[in-house]
């Protein structure tokens, strides 16, 4: 149980739970600001809090060298997947969106095999299918109505900025400092953000009561910085693909909460799916018992060395 249950494993429960307890939250802040001003503050002042956490170590930015990453994180990363995410949401229905963004972990372990060099064996690719079958299933209400060609392509845009985004994270991760990478890729795509939303809205528009700054809260502390400091160390100390289809509990783990705290019908379409996605995480993790101990100890090494400072 020891070996199952470790540093890493827990690492990457608490991520699906933080991620999937955003929506519920997210869901009720929405009405009370307009979409690119909100995405905008939660990066922007996500980025801000855990630049000050880690300002100790500001040497290992080095700008000069590396600015050009942080700039291409930021657009694939922050700009792209919040500005698709909120204009996306417009044209679709949450279910129905989410099954689009969710296409996320397929095209990681499409991309992470094209240039990471990761396997990509028949079982892992049935195991990305499954998972996303079992997304499509829980949504299949928000399938039901009508479907706005534009919001398709946004969604599937946004699915696919977000893989190259994450690939593209891996692949620098080497160059540059894990947590300042995440720090700055939010503070610069949050600032882009928040001008055009400028622009575009009103800031009078924003409704300070409590259930907004309660979604600006937890996204600006657990949402973004934490939530992504996790990723992408787990991403970098294993397989994207592998941790991208832990993604797939994402959806599950919100529409649970959802049921919970706003009262939303819990249904059978949700237990099938839940069994899919464990289904999925089964085969895209399944090595045989003696690889996937050695891949596991190794990951897990990797993991509990990379400390700040």
């Amino acid at each position: 149980m020891g070996k199952v249950f470790s540093k890493s494993t827990w690492a990457l429960l608490l991520l699906v739970f933080i991620w999937g307890g955003s929506y519920p939250i997210y869901k009720v802040a929405v009405p009370y600001t307009p979409p690119l001003l909100f995405a905008g503050m939660r990066a922007l002042i996500g980025g801000l809090i855990l630049s000050a956490l880690i300002y100790k170590i500001r040497n290992r930015i080095k700008w000069r060298e590396n600015w050009a990453k942080y700039c291409i994180s930021a657009f694939f990363n922050t700009i792209l997947f919040f500005g698709l995410q909120t204009i996306g949401l417009m044209y679709l229905p949450g279910g129905l969106f989410s099954v689009l963004v969710y296409f996320q972990p397929v095209i990681l372990g499409l991309f992470a095999w094209i240039w990471l060099g990761e396997n990509m064996s028949p079982l892992k690719i049935m195991g990305l299918i499954i998972g996303f079958l079992g997304i499509v299933i829980v949504s299949v209400d928000g399938l039901t109505v009508h479907v706005s060609t534009i919001g398709v392509i946004l969604g599937l845009l946004m699915a696919f900025s977000w893989a190259l985004g994450v690939v593209y994270v891996k692949k620098v991760s080497k160059e540059v400092d894990a947590y300042w990478m995440v720090a700055l890729q939010f503070i610069i795509g949050g600032a882009i953000l928040l001008g055009t939303g400028t622009i575009f809205e009103n800031w009078s528009d924003i409704e300070w009561n409590s259930k907004y700054l309660l979604g600006l809260g937890y996204a600006s502390t657990f949402g973004i910085p934490l939530a992504y400091i996790i990723y992408y160390k787990l991403i970098n100390a294993g397989e994207a693909s592998k941790v991208g289809t832990f993604t797939f509990l994402v959806p599950i783990i919100a529409v649970f909460n959802s049921t919970v705290f706003l009262d939303e019908p819990l249904t059978y379409r949700l237990v099938a799916g839940l069994l899919l996605v464990g289904v999925s995480i089964f085969l895209v993790n399944y090595r045989g018992k003696k690889v996937n101990a050695s891949l596991f100890n190794r990951a897990q090494e990797k993991f509990n060395t990379k400390d700040v400072g």
